[in-house]
């Protein structure tokens, strides 16, 4: 047996954009092919009157020209028509049992290609090899018949597999408890709701044992119990030598299933390797390193009626927002903006977000000693966040701010308004490890260690 599951070789993807022109059922061509002949002698006939018509009205005045008007052909469009490349020379390989993330933006041709594995639609052009039985898990309802109940169409759906009966029958009772829809077993689908839509559909791809398992972002449709379950199922599948092919926007399920991942971007594959580092690239271009911005006009400055800011920054704590953070350096977050609203309670309150979308820390001025609790006169605001140093991971981070009165109402958010680079300290490498260690925090814990007693004394007595 091949030990690859999965071979793409400069993949292509075309479609036509513009108008589509709809099709006919086929009880329209029908009848359209009935009454043909009956409009064709009613067009004749209707040709012939208005022409008789024409005859009688030129001879009772005086003929202008000898020309009759020319009506112009219709007009062919010039040119191929408008197209556009969903997929274009896509190439990867993945290994039996290998379990393998898709990430990218919404259009970047991620559920276009699980549509070509699943044999859904064709490729224009390029080569795909699939070994084994494949599994797809699509948009919701995908595979299954609207007018069938959850019980026919599990067995519908191991058919198309090319599962027997018996098999099928040896897996219904474990479907339907992974399921949780064992009530509506018997009810047509078309009256689930998308959440018992999935449930049962990735129940039952996941449990009629396919070789190949394609699951797209539907899962986020589920509950967050019931995404844990399926990953975990998806983990399992990979244990026992299956292939699964994951797309997803929540980074930390990709972490979690798979150790490689492709990152698409317009189609086109921006890289393919260890899955953190591919997430890491991936996140860093929806926030390059912004450590200062500033905003001079009062009017333009974002915020609203009740607070607008003027200043944004993240720098060393006796630094410029140029100088570099190492995980020791100490640093500020500081913000300064205007208050318009006389006598407000103001807090500014942040959180700051891991490259990996992970909340790391919330933070609000409680313990400033000046302010807080009193009102506000209107007028310019400094306030800063002391960060200490051995705190924070290497990786880039994701300032999200809050302006917030009477610690309850919510004035102003803005995201990502800052974003940093946490690089790494040679002094603190620790040995000959050179990789980047796990976790979104590293502290500079206390450590101690004892001799407690000696090698001797835990010898066998003679």
């Amino acid at each position: 047996m091949s030990e690859t599951a999965i071979r793409v070789e400069n993949l292509g993807k075309r479609y036509r954009i513009g108008q589509i022109v709809g099709y006919s059922t086929l009880r329209e061509s029908l009848m359209n092919v009935a009454y043909a002949p009956m409009r064709r002698l009613r067009q004749t006939g209707d040709r012939r009157k208005e022409k008789g018509q024409k005859t009688e009205e030129s001879g009772l005045r005086s003929p202008v020209s000898s020309q009759s008007p020319v009506s112009s052909p219709p007009s062919s469009v010039s040119g191929p028509p408008n197209t556009i490349w969903a997929l274009k020379d896509v190439s990867f390989e993945v290994k039996r049992g290998e379990a393998v993330g898709i990430i990218g933006r919404n259009g970047s041709g991620k559920t276009t290609i699980l549509k070509i594995l699943s044999r859904i639609t064709a490729p224009t052009e390029g080569r795909v090899e699939i070994h084994g039985r494949v599994g797809s898990l699509l948009e919701v309802g995908t595979g299954f018949h609207p007018e069938l109940t959850g019980r026919e169409n599990i067995y519908l759906n191991g058919a198309v597999i090319g599962m027997k009966k018996a098999e099928v029958e040896r897996k219904f009772d474990e479907i339907v408890a992974f399921s949780e829809i064992e009530k509506f077993l018997d009810t047509p689908v078309k009256r689930y709701s998308s959440g018992m839509y999935v449930r049962l559909a990735f129940a039952v791809a996941a449990h009629l044992e396919p070789e190949i398992l394609i699951v797209d972002e539907v899962l986020a449709v589920g509950d967050a119990a019931f995404q844990k379950k399926c990953l975990g199922k998806m983990g399992t599948a990979t244990q026992e030598g299956r292939t699964v092919v994951f797309v997803s926007h929540n980074m930390t399920a990709v972490q979690n299933l798979c150790e490689r991942t492709l990152w698409l971007h317009d189609g086109k594959v921006m890289e393919d390797g260890k899955t953190n580092a591919v997430i890491s690239n991936y996140l860093r271009t929806f926030s390059p390193a912004s450590t200062e911005r500033f905003w001079a006009d009062l009017e333009t400055a974002p915020g609203n009626e009740m607070v607008r800011l003027r200043r944004a920054c993240v720098r060393p704590e006796n630094g410029r927002a140029s100088d570099p953070i190492t995980i020791q350096t100490p640093f500020v977050i500081e913000f300064e903006y205007w208050n318009l609203q006389p006598n407000a309670r103001l807090n500014v309150s942040i959180v700051l977000y891991h490259e990996e979308g992970v909340a790391v820390l919330h933070t609000t001025p409680i313990k400033e000693p000046k302010w807080h609790g009193h009102p506000f006169p209107a007028g310019l605001f400094r306030s800063a966040c002391h960060v200490p140093g051995d705190l924070l991971n290497t990786g880039t981070y994701r300032v999200q701010l809050w302006v917030i009165k009477d610690e309850t109402i919510g004035l102003y958010r803005h995201d990502d308004i800052l974003a940093l680079e946490v690089i790494d300290a040679p002094e603190r490498r620790g040995g000959s490890w050179h990789g980047k260690w796990p976790g979104v925090v590293r502290p500079d814990l206390l450590w101690d260690t004892e001799f407690i007693e000696s090698a001797k004394s835990l010898s066998a007595p003679e």
